[in-house]
Order: structure tokens, then sequence, then C-alpha cells
């Protein structure tokens, strides 16, 4: 129903709508119930900021120095204590001002959050599969199933090794060189992402061998030579590891 109101005195009309009582009664119920959601929405998100475990960084199953002469201790430290450490910290601090934003429903905080999550969360997710990639009792060829795969989508083991190099060492300025499994197709296929751009989310493709090529990994040791650095580090690849990995993809 609209009712048109004149005022006294003027020209002007006002024309607005006029609701029965129960009408105005389910409004304000419903209004009622919007905010009592959003409150529980907020305190929900608060409870789970509150409860999040934070990432911690993971020990090394070796000493800094069991990779040597392949890489050295010094690189091993720093790479590990400072460099993952860092993208650990700045992880956990990005995760918490993320929570925020999202308690407050902040969404442009929430853009310009996601650069950092994505390079920090790269960089921890990336250095955790490297670690255990190597291992001092590593090199060699892989056996059984991962040996298999590697001659039916490569033709021979030496052939992956030379293709992913290349593609490794080919990377512009700082990133990764990857073996990783497609899971469609059931193929193990050959991937370079930039900076720290995790493979999966990038590729779709699930990681199983990762050779870092930012300058921090190698530098000390080897200089602006990464060629070498990549031939090297094919001595201590952990296959049993590399082998684990394509096993739970496949699942």
């Amino acid at each position: 129903m609209l009712k048109l109101h004149i005022f006294k005195g003027s020209y002007q009309c006002l024309l607005y709508p006029v609701y029965p009582v129960s009408t105005i009664m389910n409004m304000l119920c419903r209004a009622g119930q919007i905010r009592r959601c959003a409150a529980s929405l907020s305190h929900t998100i608060s409870q789970v900021t509150a409860s999040r475990q934070k990432h911690t960084l993971p020990d090394l199953t070796y000493d800094y120095g069991a990779l040597e002469p392949h890489i050295c201790a010094e690189i091993m430290q720093l790479h590990h204590s400072k460099h993952h450490a860092t993208y650990v910290n700045n992880l956990n601090i990005t995760e918490e001002k993320y929570q925020e934003a999202l308690a407050k429903g902040d969404v442009t905080a929430q853009v310009a959050l996601q650069p950092a999550l994505k390079f920090n969360g790269g960089g921890h997710i990336n250095h955790s599969i490297f670690w255990t990639n190597l291992s001092p009792n590593g090199g060699g060829e892989p056996q059984g199933e991962l040996m298999e795969a590697i001659k039916r989508d490569f033709g021979s083991f030496q052939k992956m090794k030379e293709k992913m190099s290349a593609a490794t060492v080919a990377v512009q300025g700082s990133g990764w060189g990857w073996l990783g499994y497609d899971k469609e197709s059931g193929r193990l296929r050959i991937a370079a992402c930039a900076n720290q751009d995790p493979l999966q989310g990038t590729t779709g493709l699930i990681p199983l061998l990762g050779i870092d090529v930012w300058e921090h990994a190698y530098y000390l040791q080897y200089k602006n030579v990464r060629p070498d650095y990549v031939k090297a580090i094919w001595n201590v690849i952990n296959w049993e590891d590399v082998t684990e990995r394509l096993q739970t993809a496949k699942k």
C-alpha cells in the first residue's frame, strides 16, 4: 500500500510504502537474525584464529655438513636456519593479519595479503619438500615403480636427468625445477616455477622432486655457475623419498 503525504505550507510531497505491522515485525526479525549470524561468524573466525597452530621450521634428518662436498655446510646452515625460517615466520605473521582482515570483513586487506601468502607459503612448502628430497646416502638411480615410470615417460633415467637439468638451469632469475606427477594422465612431467610459486598450485602437478635454484641455494659454493650446482645435486637425491611421494600421489 502506498500513501501520499503533502506537507502544509510547501509544495513537496512524499510517497512511501506503508507496511502492515506483521510485515514490519518479520523484517525486524530477519534483521536480528542477520546480526546474530554475523556475530556468530565473527566469533567462529576469532576462535579459528586463536586455535590456529603456527607453522614451524622442520628439523633436518641429517647434519648441515652431511651433503658435502656436493652442498657445503655453510650453505645448508644459512639456507635452512635463515632463509627457510624467514619464510615460516613471515607466513605466520601474514596468516594472522589475514585472519584479522577476515574477521573484520576487510576485503581490501585480504586481497593485498594474497601475494605474501603465496610467496611465504610457497617458500615453506617448497623447502619442506626439498630437505627430504636430499640425503647423504642419496644419488645413484631410483628403483622399482619410479624407475619404470621414468623410462616410460622419458625413455631413460639419463634422458630425464638431462631434461630436468636443462629446465632447471634455464629458470630466469630465482625459481625451482620440478619433477611432478600428473594425476589425470598418470604420467610424470617436468616443470619450472618462478620465485616460490608452489608447483601444484601453479601447474596442477603433484611435486615429487624439486631443485632450488635461488642463488642462496648455491652461490657461496658455485658462484654464478648454476649448471655445476645442478649437476652436483643429483649425487644427493633421496630416491626413496621421491618414490614414496609418487606412491602417495597415485592414491
